[in-house]
């Protein structure tokens, strides 16, 4: 027979039991939706974490000293003394009350070195402008700080009151994702930064030391070069070291890797749902071959050859997987657009949940569905492809 007419007895075979082949289906539709939608959920979270963390900067090292310990000038001299630095900022971190109108609520302030700041900070402005030397009483805040925070959204030049002094918004930040910390802080002068916080550092403590560098390939060893600079200063050792050096190279790595594992994971769990879509096609298709059996012996006495007969019912059964697949990945396509449209609901407002579909998705999704559809027929297949024409005559249901 030709591939064509083999074809055509699949197809006719698979119309003709309609309830069957459509419970079959939507078992390869379950695993291939799944596998879709959980995939670009996971590219999505990908693509989100690198575009977020652009806004950290992989040329850039913090050096943070627990509450019990400070930072001080002196550690920033030294730092500046390391190979391949370019600027290093001293950073005033805490947190304090800010009022507007009759609207009050705590937001984290980070007092900044006006002079480097705008070399080391690398999220972009919405609109206005950044913080200026000479500047005094003015501010640069977050995205959601100026439009979620409160009822009325904070405008530029708006005066603010923060800490029992006002202050007035030269900049706001433009929406960063929240791992750059921008969204919801205020940046100030690091001199006003001690006037308003909690818990102020003295004029010469920092809670942190931001450092940029010059080449984003030598992290890791100006890192060390850091740490060991800060031990021989500080005088402490490995074991009684009273800070941390964090490269936000690293940061970025260790999220992508999580973001990749937990895409592996989920997508793992979601191609479980498949494989239980294929052992439904097998068993549709064990069935069909023992409904089957006289119209076997039929065309094997017609001369059909074996190779013929396990075309016959691979077709059928891929033809489970292309159907399957086309319809499952259509539904994870819908669901992705649904999450992504109501995701941001969920998660609260300022949130904000993406997904990614990209072609070798769609392609790896279909291929995978087809390969599993046909992979299921192979022992139905053979059974009936070794059947005695005879026997196969002489069998009654």
């Amino acid at each position: 027979m030709k591939t064509y007419d083999i074809f055509k007895l699949s197809l006719s075979h698979v119309r003709k039991s309609k309830m069957r082949s459509w419970l079959t289906i939507v078992g390869i539709v379950i695993g291939v939706a799944a596998i879709v939608a959980i995939i670009s959920i996971g590219e999505g979270m990908q693509a989100s974490v690198q575009k977020s963390l652009g806004s950290l900067g992989g040329d850039l090292i913090t050096v943070y000293a627990p509450s019990t310990s400070n930072l001080t000038d002196k550690d920033v001299n030294i730092i500046k003394q390391v190979p391949g630095i370019l600027y290093v900022s001293g950073v005033v971190s805490g947190m304090s009350e800010i009022l507007l109108g009759n609207e009050k609520a705590s937001v984290s302030i980070s007092g900044i070195d006006t002079t480097v700041w705008r070399s080391t900070i690398t999220t972009d402005i919405e609109s206005g402008r950044y913080l200026q030397p000479g500047d005094s009483n003015s501010v640069v805040i977050g995205y959601s700080l100026a439009h979620d925070l409160f009822l009325q959204p904070i405008t530029q030049n708006r005066p603010i009151t923060i800490g029992g002094k006002t202050f007035k918004v030269v900049g706001i930040f433009a929406r960063s994702g929240g791992f750059g910390g921008t969204d919801t802080a205020v940046y100030m002068p690091a001199d006003s930064a001690r006037d308003v916080i909690t818990d102020p550092k003295e004029r010469n403590q920092f809670s942190s030391i931001t450092v940029k560098i010059a080449d984003q390939n030598l992290a890791d060893k100006v890192t060390a070069d850091i740490n060991q600079k800060l031990m021989m200063s500080r005088h402490v050792n490995s074991r009684t070291k009273d800070f941390t050096v964090i490269p936000f190279a690293s940061i970025q790595q260790q999220l992508s890797s999580i973001t990749l594992a937990i895409t592996i994971f989920l997508g793992s769990i979601a191609a479980v749902s498949l494989l239980v879509g294929a052992v439904g096609i097998a068993n549709t298709m064990f069935m069909s071959v023992m409904e089957r059996t006289r119209q076997i012996g039929l065309l094997k006495s017609l001369g059909a050859t074996d190779n013929e007969v396990m075309k016959l019912f691979l077709i059928e059964s891929g033809l489970f997987g292309v159907v399957g697949g086309v319809i499952g990945i259509t539904v994870g396509i819908l669901i992705s657009v649904l999450i992504t449209a109501i995701g941001p609901q969920m998660i609260g407002q300022g949130g904000a949940m993406t997904t990614a579909i990209p072609p070798s998705l769609i392609i790896f999704a279909l291929a995978f569905s087809i390969i599993m559809g046909v992979l299921s027929g192979v022992m139905p297949a053979r059974n009936a492809a070794k059947m005695n024409p005879v026997d196969a005559l002489r069998f009654e249901q």
